[in-house]
Order: C-alpha cells, then structure tokens, then sequence
C-alpha cells in the first residue's frame, strides 16, 4: 500500500448522478462526453482540501452502474476511454489520486457472458461463471443474484475464470491510472476469492489501495482473511448521527473504544456521507450538530471521505423503494458559481477541518479516549505516540465548561480556551464545539 493513503482524505462522487445522466442506458444511444464535468471541479476539489476522487461506478452498466455490462469500457452515458485519460491526466496535473468502484459480487442481466449462458443452455461454456439452476421443463434457468434483486446476477466466484477476470479488470484500470479500488459488496464474495484476487493485483501494482464495503461483521477478520487494505467503518458513521440526535454520547465513546481495536489492526475508511445513506445534513435532527459530526469525523483514526454535495449542506433521504437513491445521487450544477449561497458556510467549515486533519497527519493512525463524558457533551482526546489534541463537543441548550490537563490552543470551533493553572479551562457555548491543541 503507498504512503499516499496516510494523508488522502477522498471526495466521493457518484458520476451518472453528478453529470445529470439518463436514468437508463438505452435512453442514450450515443456517447455523451460528460466526464468533462466531473473535471471541471477538480479545482473546487483542491480548494476543498481533498487528496483525491473516489468515483462510484464509471463503467457500462444498464442502469445505476451497480449492474455492469462490460468492466472495460466507460459508460456511455459518461464518455469514452479518451474522456478517463483526460480526466486522469487533469487530476494528477492538479495531484489529485483517484479510486474507482469495482463491482465484482453481480453484473447485469445484460452482461454479455450471462445472455450467452442462458442462451447456449445447459451446456453453455460460460453458464460456469454463474449459479445457475436450470428447469428440467426447458426455459431460462433461475439463478443467484444480489440480496434478491433480478437485474443484479450474482457471479460464481468458485470458478477460475471469474478469478481472471476480475483480476484482469483491475490492474487494466490501475494501468490506465487509478490509485487504487472500493470493493462493491465486498462483503458478499467468498474470502478466498479475494486471497486469490488481490495477490496477484498487487504483484504487478504494489502501491494499489484496496478498501472494501462492509457493513456488519468482524471488521478486522474480513481484512486478515481477504487481504484488502480497509473496510467502511459503517458502526463508526451510525454512532455519529445517532449519538448526537439521541443525546446519547456514550454510544460515540463505545464506538470510539470499537475504533480503537480496529486501528489496531488496520486503518478503516471513515465517512458521515455516501452514495447509499441519508445525507448527514438531513439525517441530523438539529443542523446546528454538522460541525460536531465532521469534526468527529476529522479527528479520528481512518481516511475520511466527504460525498459530494456534503460539504454545501446538501439535504437528501434514502428511501427503500424504486428511485429512492435519487435524492441522494443529485446533479451538481455546471461551476460552482452555479451553487446555491446557503452552502458555502458548510464548505469553509469543511476546508477548516480539513486542513486542521491535514497539518496533522498523525491523526491518520489516532485513537481516541474520552476524558469526561455525559449525555450531552463529551470531551475526548486523539493521540499517536507523543502526538494528541482534543474536541470538545456540547449539544446541550446550556452552556459547558470543561478543563484540558495541559496547555492547549483552540485550532477550530466556537468554544474558547483560557489557560488555568493545572491545564486548560474550555468553554462551550449552547450547541458549541472546539478542537484544541
């Protein structure tokens, strides 16, 4: 893994809904150069203080890019091979890295290999890259997908030809100039396919960072047994909106203590936003609490990422039925000139604690330990080695006062710091909030 990953923090985008694409890939028979757009807030990015993109799905899928037809060509509803060299070539002129989404637990039911499985019958040379049960009446046969979902065929990860094949895919795209990989449904695909996968990744791209998506489960046997660099800290991101809604910082700290053990053992990728969750501006009960979430998030071990439109407040919920991932995979507009004025609050705040997580890059491997904790405000303290500061957080309607066992100045926030013998008096105002060093 490159020593890159200890000082990127990733700005998330989902591209068929960034560039305003047709719902349906049939709904565009030509190709439409839009990956253009994406480059064309590679500046804003910078300005942000991200260290890279980490791009949702880019290759030809029938839909939502989660149902892939063919791994080795962009889609076209976003552009062509020469539109990815360009973006790449934009990106590192600017330093920026890139990850991509490899979804490689299903294709799409349009999947060239599948149609000729269920076309060739029973026989079919190809029927082995999926499980497929054929009817003794004759017909097309009933087959795996994911979690139930028709258009999502599962593929037959015991058979070595998959293995190739994904292999070939992405060191094909780390070739072409991506940093790295996010494992769609990781957890989904047999370990041991990963164990014969990622060696061979990485025999010929040493420096490739791999994360995988996991929800639930034994984080750190998921690494040790698959091979990849990270996972999404998924327990870490519900502890953060729902500590502060229910007013409840002792599931923050019992999740910080979880964290802890997870660093132990590798770095996770951390996040409040993705393209699969209610946005945090929305998910939040109290607006006033966004600064406390990412401030969490800035300050603990992980490599954060921030999804695109987070960082202006932009509000979305998840619905469980069709099109219910709309709200949250919206278009941007053409510059950011275009952005509603409300956000930008919320971006400076972002560029704020960015950059105290950049000066501080340590914090990649912190762990965390709360010092005073009630219901409503917490005090805790991220340290590596001889390295630490600490956040101060109060979601009360009064205000706080809490003390810091050292010297300490206030980095980011709306609390103050006086020097008292014996440490550091912090205050915090109503709904208040500091980091301190």
């Amino acid at each position: 893994m490159a020593d890159f990953i200890e000082h990127a923090v990733w700005w998330h985008i989902y591209p068929l809904g960034f560039v305003g694409a047709e719902r349906e890939a049939s709904a565009c028979p030509n190709v439409q150069h839009r990956l253009g757009r994406i480059g064309d807030w590679l500046d804003y990015a910078v300005n942000l203080g991200v260290s890279g993109l980490l791009l949702a799905p880019i290759f030809a899928s029938s839909t939502h890019g989660y149902d892939t037809i063919d791994h080795l060509e962009i889609d076209r509803r976003l552009g062509d091979q020469a539109d990815f060299d360009a973006l790449v070539k934009a990106m590192r002129s600017r330093g920026l890295r890139l990850i991509l989404d490899g979804v490689f637990n299903h294709v799409g039911r349009e999947f060239p290999a599948f149609q000729r499985a269920i076309a060739g019958g029973p026989q079919a040379k190809e029927g082995a890259w999926f499980r497929l049960t054929w009817p003794e009446s004759g017909g097309e046969p009933d087959y795996a997908t994911f979690e139930g979902h028709r258009q999502l065929v599962a593929l037959n990860h015991a058979e070595p030809e998959v293995a190739d094949y994904v292999t070939r895919v992405m060191n094909h795209w780390l070739d072409r100039g991506a940093d790295g990989w996010r494992l769609d449904a990781a957890y989904a695909v047999p370990r041991e396919f990963w164990r014969k996968v990622l060696p061979e990744v990485r025999a010929k791209h040493p420096d490739a960072y791999v994360v995988g998506e996991v929800i639930h489960g034994d984080y750190t046997a998921f690494v040790h047994e698959t091979g990849v660099d990270a996972v999404t800290q998924y327990e870490l991101w519900k502890a953060v909106w729902s500590s502060l809604n229910a007013g409840n910082f002792f599931e923050l700290a019992w999740a910080l203590k979880r964290h802890n053990t997870f660093l132990d053992a590798f770095v996770p990728q951390t996040f409040i936003g993705n393209h699969d969750v209610t946005r945090i501006a929305s998910q939040l009960a109290d607006e006033r609490h966004i600064p406390h979430a990412l401030a969490i998030l800035m300050t603990c071990g992980g490599t954060p990422s921030i999804y695109y439109g987070d960082e202006q407040a932009f509000r979305g919920t998840k619905e469980n039925r069709a099109g219910g991932d709309d709200a949250i995979r919206p278009a941007f507009p053409a510059t950011p000139a275009d952005l509603a004025p409300f956000g930008w609050p919320v971006y400076r705040l972002h560029q704020e604690l960015i950059g105290v997580r950049r000066r501080h890059p340590w914090l990649y491997r912190a762990q965390s330990r709360a010092i005073e904790i009630r219901n409503t405000d917490l005090l805790f303290e991220a340290f590596d080695q001889d390295n630490r500061l600490w956040v101060a957080l109060n979601i009360a309607d009064a205000s706080v006062t809490r003390m810091i066992d050292a010297k300490a100045d206030k980095l980011a926030g709306n609390a103050t710091a006086t020097q008292k013998s014996g440490g550091t008096e912090i205050a915090l105002p109503p709904h208040g909030w500091g980091i301190f060093a």
